[in-house]
């Protein structure tokens, strides 16, 4: 595997290639984070094109392609306006790789919905989007790996809102009444079994007020997946 330490500056941009440790920072501006080369991002990408599972509808618009700097980007992405169908609206809206669309629909649809009507006797209205896409390092941290927002293949999730317009915030929520409490961990552990990734306020600190949902290859068979 080769890693690349890459400094993203406005207007200029500078590859430098390292070994397997993180040299020192780039300088007071711009963007530094760490790369790895990928090989199975295009390829997936293109066969969930192929598939068809992903279809444009007034919620799933084809926009252009998210590229740079650097590998940052998408070839093909997707505005993601609402889930199921148009009844969960995502605000605002998020840009984001094909196969991300498909596990969150199946989310909402089996998990989130669900829950909220088990708990709340509500349906579900709303997601509150934190983050989508966004070429930066992992958690904003300058010179640490690039994060998966970069691919625009990572979405967070910090509220939900019912049909009657409360929201159970993750932030407020997480540590609130038994009931918000239950329906925020039910959401959680569902969540493992859509994403490869779950980063909840369990984590740390940096996610206190949101989940992390994004469908990263980890391990070396790619198959690993990581819940906290």
């Amino acid at each position: 595997m080769v890693l690349r330490r890459i400094c993203v500056f406005a207007p200029l941009i500078v590859l430098l290639l390292s070994g397997p440790a993180l040299l020192s920072g780039c300088g007071t501006s711009g963007t530094n984070f760490v790369v790895k080369d990928d090989p199975w991002r295009s390829p997936e990408e293109r066969a969930c094109l192929a598939s068809g599972v992903v279809r444009q509808s007034a919620f799933v618009r084809a926009r252009s392609a998210l590229g740079g700097p650097s590998v940052c980007g998408a070839e093909t992405p997707f505005e993601m306006l609402a889930a199921d169908s148009g009844r969960v609206m995502l605000e605002p809206s998020a840009s984001l790789r094909c196969p991300m669309i498909p596990q969150i629909d199946s989310w909402v649809k089996n998990v989130v919905e669900p829950a909220a009507r088990y708990y709340f006797r509500q349906e579900l209205a709303g997601l509150k989007i934190l983050a989508s896409y966004s070429c930066r390092p992992m958690n904003s941290v300058d010179g640490a790996q690039i994060s998966e927002h970069a691919y625009a293949n990572a979405l967070d999730v910090g509220g939900f809102k019912l049909a009657n317009g409360d929201t159970i915030s993750v932030l407020r929520d997480w540590n609130g009444s038994e009931r918000e409490q239950a329906f925020l961990r039910r959401v959680h552990q569902g969540s493992c079994e859509y994403f490869t990734t779950v980063l909840s306020p369990n984590y740390n600190r940096l996610h206190a007020d949101h989940f992390h949902l994004d469908l990263a290859r980890h391990g070396r068979d790619g198959l690993m997946r990581i819940c906290k």
